[in-house]
């Protein structure tokens, strides 16, 4: 291997920090309790692309993706934001309640992070097919945040202009580009430390 192709991977490692960073080692859940957890969101079906964002570089950290069909879950690639009563299994996160689906994104906001949230409707089918590819994807190794929702995305009729990339704020352009995308940000300036907000809105649930 050459200096110069080292060098590469190098700053391709460090471009995609966040990716994998501390991930949650918990065993996957089982098919029953990912089945007593299903959450079924009355909004019309819908991809949500979550991208996070650098405060101080302004480069891409992370990637994932809401998919509201027939349920709703989160394909959270490598991510490092879990909760007790949320099941997770192979990287998709089940139980998406408007209550966790509000907590994942504040999580990732923070004094060094804004989080950029981008919503498009999309048909029943295409819904489908997209938690369909989400739940066959399987664990997806750190730094391929990018790379394996972009993959995803790319295989549903409308986002074939979606490229195949490895890095987020690239997915995010591109997500973006698409027909009657909305797009909202969240900033604010709470602990560098994810693990405070898991810890405060896991006490939170338990104190109800």
């Amino acid at each position: 291997m050459t200096s110069v192709f080292r060098a590469l991977i190098g700053v391709l490692v460090l471009a995609l920090a966040g990716c994998g960073a501390g991930v949650d080692m918990r065993p996957d859940a089982s098919p029953e309790v990912i089945s007593s957890a299903s959450y079924r969101h009355p909004g019309p079906p819908a991809l949500t692309l979550y991208t996070m964002i650098n405060n101080r570089s302004g480069a891409g950290a992370h990637t994932s993706l809401m998919i509201n069909g027939s349920q709703r879950v989160i394909f959270d690639p490598a991510g490092t934001v879990r909760l007790s009563a949320v099941p997770e299994r192979d990287d998709v996160l089940y139980g998406i309640t408007p209550g966790v689906a509000d907590f994942y994104a504040r999580a990732h906001a923070r004094e060094t992070y804004h989080v950029v949230i981008q919503t498009v409707e999309v048909s029943p089918e295409v819904a489908e097919r997209a938690l369909r590819l989400a739940v066959a994807n399987g664990p997806v190794a750190s730094a391929q945040c990018a790379a394996s929702t972009a993959a995803i995305l790319r295989q549903l009729p409308g986002f074939e202009r979606v490229g195949s990339t490895w890095f987020p704020k690239r997915l995010m352009n591109d997500f973006g580009a698409l027909p009657g995308v909305q797009t909202s940000r969240i900033f604010e300036n709470d602990d560098d430390d994810k693990a405070v907000a898991i810890a405060q809105f896991e006490e939170a649930v338990v104190g109800q």
